[in-house]
Order: structure tokens, then sequence, then C-alpha cells
């Protein structure tokens, strides 16, 4: 293992023509439990003394040559066979270069070799001052002081780690080396250089990259320098403070090791580039969802669809500041250009100064003269000066840190500084953005064992809550970032530590400034703004590894001699020598260190044994402990390096596919969970409602999944989306089997034809988008699993795009995985409709008028006009005789009136129709819009036009009337009831308690509507006007013992509020006006009901209550009015005693009903009140 990452392109051999300058590297172990171990090595080169090996190469040399001149040599005969060869062979050509000869008689031979160091703690700069030094001792001429043994011996035994907090000097071969390590108060140890991060990638790039890494997406390094990948690797996962990641973690892939790239999982890998090879010549698979990083050339390719960090440009503006601070440009160090040139001569101090730019002067010196000429400062200094305090005396704290002699030259002692400030900078957001998590911390109830055992089932995090407190700039990052597995790590630590002990360190460190934070802030701890706050902790940490740099508090022994035998440790020029095992391999016996490394040595030990005992385990035992370990190592970390047999590799693709199946599990679990809200929170599911935001988030996630199904063993590497490339190759094969569907039968159910559907949207610009579409479109219609099947029920299809070892190719699994899917047949999703809110999308109507009452002999014009909660079509002219018609807008959302009218023309301007069907010809939803109503004058109640309001058909087949739908969505009124006849026999069939009843629940619904989330609401105006709605209750409570003066008279209410007013203008122009108050009600019940009158539409009598109702709720004046038709003596007039209305005891219960809608704000569908201005 440790071979491969040491020298991860195996033994190089070199001449004297070829640069040999040593190389270092860094490298780190990821074990499954997540420990790791840092290694860094030196490479270099030796001469070959052996003749044998030097014989041997000048022999692959000469094959080598003798190949590439066979290969270039063009045939003499057939000129087209020529030119075939050269097309077959050109690649193979391409990839052979003609290498110098080399001849042993006058070259050199070197071979690479490499000196590594182990540690459990990341000091890259001291272990590489190390193997430096040691190198330098075997290549200089003039031996070191002591054996190599010697110093090697002092590292092993005699130089501890430094603790917490302090700083510790040792001996080198040529010079003292220091280390420190920060507090347990301050930032992890992180001893990798910042500054090459931004010089090769630019301040933009590793924002982006940063913001990658945090969402998770698999992200690709790549690099010709194996310490690049690592550093911008560590530098990446460093200033993710206080989150980790949680997924596979190799920063140097060894070449051995490629299939990894295959894993459906995120990833953060580094892949080493020979130089010659560019970005388009790679085979990478999960294009869609990947990060390419090209280090060397300033280059980065993002996903599709990245969200931005929040305050992003604020973000990158301090962090410019800091960098040319330090000279370096934030844009990179692009090589030879002006502007890195131009900002290496910019010094520090101009930057601080240069007030234009509005940076006010940091040192403590200016800020002491400007503070000096401040009065009030003045009068505070003269106060306190009895006490012996003086401002003189912080100028001189603060100007005596200049004084202070640091341990370590310049250059490394500015690399401490810039790799703090900016590590302060990013955990300065994350300290802001999150200050007020705990409140949001779902702790639980039971017990930790209980816990864990559920912890797949629980939610840790109150995330809606948490979203509804952040600024809108903010969501789109935030609501995903939410749904990471470094954020639930995040939270699981801070259950799980209650004590102030038991913390986590980095949770401990994060608490503690989350704590300064609050303190600071005066605003409350769930107001959240935008508003961007600089990082304040940054000179404090400064001062800390400044006073440990300065004063050191720890020296280790000083190498010495060792007891070694005459004749071992002897000095060789140019060559490392073999080390003395038997001298290294045991330490002193007094040492700490030893003693405390003991027990591991014993753990070490009891594992192998346990290891053993695992072995004999029979095959039951073995399944059940290999399950529990399944379910345990839930994220593969890290590659087993040292066993690449073909089982391995097996095994570990078979781990790919057991990780996607579950995760697919949970997936749609919790969405279904999530969009069940409250009835899922009363079966103990979940705690609060979905927001709009989360759903989306959720569903991208799906989106990602999906993409790593599809991906994951295929054998197409030129796309960027997979399953929008499959999906083409089957729209291809079945365009000569579609057909135009008829007019007006159901739609057919066509994969193909959903994926025509996208291709068609021009707003939708990538194959990734329109793969996420299809996706959206397909579960809105509830199609998903069923699509999906028809996809994969092609086997030689999935035999010719994907690898054996493919998830879509193992058969129980894929079974599962359509069965997951098809659980969300169980909910209604509006993910298309309510997302691509812009795009033209097809409309189908048809108007079903009577068939027995002469709906053929309808004379005059048609109109309709179509509202939905995204907007509205304006009037469309319906052609004579044409019932139904296609016609095409932008999206209007979940349809909710339709309104329909005629213009009165021609000898028969009746029509009597029964219900209108509206369908979207994209997602297939058809709303029925039942109507019963004659329009027509003369007929009914004279109307010339009608507002319906629909319900959504669950159906997707042909109009079925079945009413077996759960539960009941709200619609118009299907018969005519809204008219009293006078005969005895048509009394109100509803009793005075159901009556209320019925007020009770639609006055509910509503103020249920304005307790919900703003996007979680639905239609106030199926509320409003729909059949359990305001304005049928308030119709029962007229209709309650209406009476009707003469035979064969329709009386509407409108009858009744109309008298109503007559007698209240001719009240007033009598000036018999009982009080001031009463006037005022009466004064606006008069000027509705006068407006209503005058309007241009013809709505009929009933259109007008309802419109009287509907502004009445607007402007909430209903539970005046009601008080005021209740005295009023037309009441007496046209009702029974037995009526509701003139039972005050009822009509004040009424009036308390009524007057809880006064605290919303509600606002009326245009449609509704059209042609009023009041």
């Amino acid at each position: 293992m440790f071979l491969q990452l040491c020298m991860p392109k195996g033994l190089a051999f070199k001449t004297q023509a070829d640069s040999r300058e040593p190389q270092f590297h860094s490298f780190i172990i990821t074990r499954e439990d997540g420990s790791r171990t840092f290694g860094f090595s030196l490479t270099f080169f030796e001469e070959v003394t052996s003749k044998q090996i030097c014989s041997a190469m000048q022999t692959l040399y000469h094959m080598h040559n003798a190949e590439y001149d066979i290969l270039h040599t063009p045939p003499t005969n057939d000129k087209d066979s020529c030119s075939s060869t050269g097309d077959c062979n050109g690649t193979s050509v391409s990839k052979l270069q003609r290498f110098n000869s080399y001849d042993i008689s006058r070259d050199t031979l070197y071979v690479s070799k490499c000196i590594c160091l182990i540690t459990p703690m990341s000091f890259m700069k001291a272990c590489k001052k190390v193997l430096e030094q040691l190198h330098q001792a075997v290549t200089s001429p003039q031996p070191p002081p002591l054996p190599l043994e010697s110093y090697i011996y002092n590292i092993l035994y005699e130089v501890p780690l430094p603790p917490a907090g302090r700083s510790l000097k040792f001996s080198g071969v040529y010079g003292p080396i220091v280390c420190q390590r920060p507090s347990t108060s301050e930032l992890p140890l992180f001893d990798f250089p910042v500054k090459e991060v931004f010089e090769l990638l630019g301040v933009e790039n590793v924002v982006q990259l940063f913001t990658c890494a945090l969402l998770e997406f698999q992200i690709l390094l790549y690099s010709q320098h194996y310490q690049r990948l690592m550093t911008v690797a560590e530098t990446i996962t460093a200033l993710m403070f206080p989150f980790q990641w949680q997924h596979v973690y190799v920063p140097i892939l060894p070449a051995s090791l490629l299939h990894f790239l295959d894993a459906p999982v995120p990833y953060l890998m580094g892949l080493h580039s020979n130089g010659l090879d560019d970005r388009s010549k790679l085979e990478l698979p999960q294009e869609a969802n990947l990060c390419f990083v090209d280090v060397d050339n300033h280059f980065i390719e993002l996903p599709e669809d990245l969200p931005q960090f929040p305050n992003k440009l604020e973000f990158i503006q301090e962090i410019s500041e800091i960098l040319m601070a330090f000279g370096i440009p934030p844009e990179g160090s692009l090589h030879c250009s002006e502007s890195a040139s131009k900002m290496k001569s910019l010094r520090a101090c101009d930057l601080v100064s240069d007030k234009r730019n509005g940076n006010i002067a940091g040192s403590p010196l200016n800020s002491y003269e400007l503070l000096k000429e401040n009065e009030t400062i003045a009068r505070l200094q003269a106060l306190v000066k009895r006490t012996g305090v003086s401002l003189e005396k912080v100028r001189e704290e603060t100007s005596s840190k200049k004084d202070l002699k640091i341990q370590c030259d310049e250059e490394e002692f500015k690399i401490y500084q810039l790799n703090i400030q900016i590590r302060e900078v990013f955990a300065n957001r994350f300290t802001q953005m999150f200050a007020d998590y705990e409140v949001f911390v779902i702790q639980p109830s039971q017990d930790k064992e209980s816990w864990f055992t559920n912890r797949e089932q629980m939610q840790n995090f109150d995330k809606a809550s948490f979203l509804s407190d952040q600024p809108e700039p903010y969501l789109p990052f935030l609501s995903r970032f939410l749904e990471t597995q470094m954020f639930a790590s995040f939270i699981d630590n801070k259950i799980m530590c209650h004590d102030e002990d038991d913390k986590d360190p980095v949770l401990r460190v994060f608490d503690s400034r989350v704590d300064k934070i609050r303190l600071l802030n005066v605003r409350t701890p769930t107001l959240r703004t935008s508003m961007y706050q600089k990082c304040t902790t940054i000179d404090e940490a400064e001062k800390s590894i400044e006073l440990r740099l300065a004063k050191i508090d720890h020296t280790a022994v000083h190498p010495h001699l060792l007891d070694m035998k005459i004749g071992q440790g002897k000095y060789e020029l140019g060559f490392f020598p073999k080390l003395q095992s038997d001298v290294l391999s045991i330490g002193p016996a007094s040492n700490k260190w030893t003693k405390r490394n003991a027990p591991a040595q014993w753990r070490r030990k009891d594992r192998q044994k346990q290891h053993t005992e695992h072995l004999r385990l029979d095959n039951d035992q073995r399944e059940k402990y290999i399950q529990e370990a399944r379910n345990l190592g839930s994220t593969i970390r890290q590659p087993k390096l040292s066993n690449l047999s073909p089982s391995v590799i097996a095994q570990t693709n078979w781990k790919f596919v057991e990780g996607l199946l579950k995760e697919c599990r949970n997936k749609t679990k919790r969405m279904l969970v999530e969009k069940m809200g409250r009835e899922a929170v009363e079966l103990g599911h979940g705690e609060v409602n979905i927001t709009g935001v989360e759903e989306n988030t959720l569903i991208a996630s799906l989106c990602d999944l999906l993409e790593r199904i599809w991906s994951h063993g295929l054998q197409v590497k030129q796309v960027r989306s997979k399953y929008s490339c499959i999906l083409g190759i089957l729209l291809d094969s079945e365009r000569r089997k579609s057909d135009s569907s008829p007019a007006m039968s159901p739609l057919r159910i066509s994969l193909v034809q959903d994926m025509r559907h996208i291709q068609n949207i021009s707003e939708i610009k990538t194959d990734v988008g329109k793969a996420r579409a299809w996706v959206r479109l397909s579960m809105e219609k509830k199609l998903l699993s069923r699509h999906l099947k028809q996809l994969l029920s092609d086997h030689e299809l999935t035999k010719k795009l994907y690898k054996r070892y493919a998830f879509l190719r193992c058969d129980d699994e894929k079974e599962q995985f359509l069965y997951h899917l098809l659980s969300f047949n169980a909910v209604d999703y509006f993910c298309f409709t309510n997302v691509f809110t812009t795009i033209l999308i097809p409309y189908h109507i048809l108007i079903v008028p009577s068939k027995k009452l002469g709906g053929s002999m309808f004379t005059a014009n048609p109109w309709i006009c179509i509202s939905g909660e995204l907007g509205e079509t304006g009037v469309l002219q319906i052609p004579r005789n044409i019932l139904e018609m296609t016609f095409e807008c932008q999206n209007l959302g979940k349809l909710t009136t339709v309104q329909i009218g005629h213009d009165n023309s021609g000898l028969y301007a009746k029509w009597l129709v029964e219900y209108v069907m509206v369908r979207n010809e994209i997602t297939g939803h058809t709303y029925k819009f039942p109507c019963g109503r004659w329009l027509g004058k003369g007929m009914d109640d004279g109307s010339l036009e009608r507002i319906l309001v629909g319900e959504l058909l669950t159906s997707h087949t042909e109009v079925d009337e079945r009413q077996c739908r759960t539960p009941p969505l709200q619609q118009s009124p299907s018969m005519i009831r809204r008219f009293v006849t006078i005969s005895p026999n048509n009394k109100p069939k509803l009793n005075t308690g159901q009556i209320q009843e019925a007020i009770g629940e639609a006055v509910n619904g509503i103020v249920k509507h304005f307790h919900k989330p703003e996007k979680e609401r639905g239609s106030l105006t199926l509320l409003l006007c729909g059949e359990s709605g305001l304005v049928s209750a308030l119709e029962q409570v007229f209709q309650h013992g209406f009476k009707s003066p003469r035979l064969f008279k329709n009386v509407f209410i409108w009858d009744f509020l109309e008298k109503a007013q007559t007698y209240y203008e001719t009240l007033e122009q009598n000036e018999m006006v009982p009080e001031e108050n009463w006037q005022t009600r009466a004064r606006n019940f008069c000027r509705f009901v006068t407006a209503i009158n005058n309007t241009p539409r013809n709505i009929g009598k009933d259109g007008k209550f309802q419109m009287l109702v509907c502004l009445g709720a607007r402007d909430h004046l209903l539970h005046h009015w009601i008080a005021l038709l209740a005295d009023c003596p037309i009441t007496a007039q046209m009702y029974e005693d037995i009526a509701l209305i003139k039972d005050h005891t009822l009509v004040n219960s009424l009036i308390r009903v009524l007057q809880t809608l006064q605290e919303f704000n509600i606002t009326l569908e245009a449609s509704l009140v059209k042609g009023i201005d009041i």
C-alpha cells in the first residue's frame, strides 16, 4: 500500500541528459473508521551500478526503436493498403515515441529511489525539511556529523509530538527544525501552503471548487505534480471547517486503481497527468455531476446547476484583499502576465493606506492616531488616568510584537500568516450562516442505543424551519447543503455530545465561536439578514501562532551516536545507504512514546486474532457479520490498495450496487414522508411539512441519484448526461413506430412522446437539463417507474451499453429500484409544472353542452378564458359549432377557473353547458369544470357568462365521472340550486345546524390556508367559490326560510339584496339614520351592490351574489353586512319566522365566525372581480 503511494508511477530510469531534481510529495491513507495517516515522500535518483541492469536497459532501447522504425516505414507496394495501415495504426504510432538511444559505453543510467516518513499528524513543512536534509547528507561532498541512523533514530523515538498549543524544536542533519501545533481552542492543524492553491487556480475557481465540495459533487483533480494534487485536496477539505468530507478521499490515485473513477458515489480524487494528454482524451464517467479541475492550466469544469455560494462576491472580495496584502493576484499567478508582475510590486502598506478604495488602515499605530484626535476618547483617557491605565500603554503593547524574534525564516512565517488569515475568513462564513443552528437541532427523546438503531428513520435537524429563517439569496445553496452527508454527520456529532467534555474537538471550537457571535450580535437570534459580516478573529489567531514561534516551548533530545557495530553507518557519496534495521527496530526502554504505543500493538494483534477467528465462522454467521459490516460502513472511504485481485474489484463494484440501492430506498422514503406532511407526522415519521424549496432540492438529489445509477458501469463515455443519451437512442429507434393520436382520445402513455415534448422546450439548453426535466415530467405524470421499466426491458440495448457489473444489469436490484420508484405514485407532484413556469404548453379544450335541450341550435358566438395559479389566457374566441380546440400559451400552472360566455347573437342565444374539460397536453393533467347552468337572457338567472371552478381528474384515461376521489376536491356546483321556487315541496333540505357546520368548515378552510407556509398554499378561489366554499355556505344561510310571493316565479338571493339596498338608500335620503356606525355599514353595502349592478359583465344574479361575497371577504365587511341585513325590515317580509337570518342567536354566532377572517389579507383572483373597480 505505502509503496504505491510513495512511488505512484513505480520505478523510473533516467540518463545524465535528463533532469534529476528530487521531487517531494505527500499522501494520505484513510482507514475504514475514518482515521488518517499522513505520508511524506522524497523521490531522487541514484546511479545504477549493476552492469546486468544497464545491459538489459540497452537491449530494451534497441527493441523499442526497432519497433518504432518498422511502424514508420511505409510499404512499397499497394498504396491503398498503405493508407489503410496508416489509419489503423495511427493511434498506436502516436502513442509511441522514439527515445534517444541509451549507450552503455557513454551514458550513465540512474534509477529512482525514495525515502518516506509516516506520521499521525500532518506536519508537512517539518517532514519535508527532515527528508531534504537526509538527502543532502548523502549528496554532500562532506559526510554528515553522525551516521544517518542517529538522525532517523532521533526522529522515530526521541522527537515527540508537540502538545496542543505548543511549539517544538528538534535537530535535523544540518539545522534546527521547528513545528507548532494549534491549541484546542484554535482551528485544527493544517500545514499545507494555501498560497499555492490560490496562485494555481485563482480566487473565483477556488470558491467554485469549494462549493462543489460542500455539496458533495464528484471532484477530480488533474496535475503533473503529485504534491499539487495533495495540496489542493487538503486545502479544500481544511477550509470546510467545521464540516468534514465524508466520502471517498484519494488525493493521489495510483494508476492501478483507475476503475474507482466509476464509483457512483461522491469522491475527491487526484489523477496524475503525463503532460501530453489533454482533457478531451480523458474518458471520465459521471461528467454531469463531475467537477474537473486541471490544476496546472488554471482551469475548472463545473457540474450542471451549481448554486452560488452565499454572498459570493463579498466573500471573494474579502479573500482578495488578504491575497493582495501578500502580493498574490486574486486571479492567480498566470505565467508572464502583467497583472502578476504588478501585483508582486504592490506593498501591503500601500494597500492598507489606500483610502480611495474604502480601506481603513489596519495597523495599531494608525488606529491609535485616529483615536487620539477624538475628543470623547481624550475625555475617557483623562477619566481613567487615576487608575494608572493609559492609551499610551496600548500603543506600546501593540508595537512591541514587532520586537518578537520568530524562530523560523520570514517566508515560512508569511505562509503561516496567510494560511491562518484565509482559514479564518472561510470559518467565519459558516459561523455567520449557522450561528443559530443549535435552535433547530432535534434532540432525540430515547436513549443513545435506540437512537443509533433507528438513526436512518430519525430527523435530526428542523430543515424547513431553519430555511424559513434564511435570506432568500441563501436558499438555493443552503437547501442543498442541508441534504449532504457532511451536514448530517455534523448534526449527529452535536446530538451525541451532550456534555462539554464529550464534544468532538472541532465541534467544541465551532460552538465557542458561535457563542461569541451571539454575544456580539445585537439582533435577535432568529432574525437573519444577508448583510455580509467580515471576519474579526484574524488578529487573535495570528498572535497565537506568532507567540508559539517566538518562544519555543519544547526542545527535543539532540541526535547522538548509537551503539552500532564497526563498519555500520558507512558513508558513500551519492548513495543512500541501507539502514541498519537492528539499530532502528528497538527504541529506548524509558521512552514514554513507546509505552503509549504498546496498547496499539496489542490492539493490532487482537484485530488479527479476531480476523482469523472470523474466517472459521460458518457461512450463516459470516453472512450475518458481513451484513452488519455493510450497514456500518455506509460510505466507501478509501480503496484497499494492497489487494487488487478480480474478486476484490468485483466485491467493490458490488458494494457500489448495494450502496445505490440503499440510497434509493432511503431517498424515496424521505421524499414520501416529507410529501405526506401532517399525515406522516401523525404516523410518527416526521416533524413538519415540506417547503417548496426543499421539495425541489429532494427531487434534484433524486435526479443526481438516477444519473449515478444510469452511469454505473456504462461503456459510453463521450456524453454529458448518460440517461439523456439512452433516451435519445430509444427515441431514434421508435421514431418510425410512433403515430399521432386522434384529437380527443386520451393521451397515449408514451415514453418517446414525453421525451419529444422535452426536446421541443427551447428554454432547456443542455442534455442534463433535458434529462432532469424528463424525470420531473415522468414523476408528475406518475410514470417514472413505468418509463424506466420500459427502457430497461430492452436487454440487447442494455448489454450493448453496460458492463456486466453495472447496477442496471443486476436483475434483483433493478427490480427493487423500480419498485421504490413506483411508490412515488402514491402522492401528487407538480415538480414539472411548478418549475418550468415560462415554457409554452399546448392546452386542449372540450365544451360539453346538454344533449337534451337543443345545444345544436345554439347561434351565438362563444368565448372562454382559462385561469391558473401562474396566469390566464385572456379571452379566446371559439368558432361557432366547434366544441373542442387546442391552443398554446405560457404555462398557467395548476388551473383554477374557467370563464365561459357568449355574445347573445342570433335567433337562439341560449346555451346549457354541462361542463368544460381542459387538458395540459404535456403533463396530461385534465381538469373538469362542472357548470349545469344556462347562459342566455331570460333563462335561469339571465347570465351570459359564468365563472367555473375546476377539479383535477386523477385518471389519465377518458373522462371518468365516477366520484371515487379521496379526498373529494372542490368544484363548481353541478346542478341548478341557486334559485328558489314557490313550490311548497322545495323547502331547503339543510337545517340550521348543518348550515352552521358548513359555514364553520368554509371559514376554517380559509384560516388553515393562511396558516400554511406561502409556498404550500393551494388555490384560495377553491375555498371561496368551490362547492364547499364560503359562497356556497352563505347561499345556504340566505336560502333558509326564504319566501317567494308568486307561483312559477324564480326568486334569487340577489333580488332580496337589491330590495335591501333600495330600503337603505331611501332611509338615508329621509335622514332616518339610527347611528353613525350603522350608517357607514349601510353606505358600504349600497356602494358595493350598485357597483356590481353597473358592471359591464353579464354574470347573472348568482354571479353577482358570488362577487359580492368575494369582495366582502376581501375588505372584511361580511360580518357587518350580515348584522345589517338581519335588522332590515325587508328580511321580515321575505323570510319566514323559522329562517336562520331572523334568529338573533344564530346570527350573532355567524358574525363571530366571519370575524375570524379579519386578520387575513385576502387577495382575489382577477377572474372573480373583473370589471369591478372598487
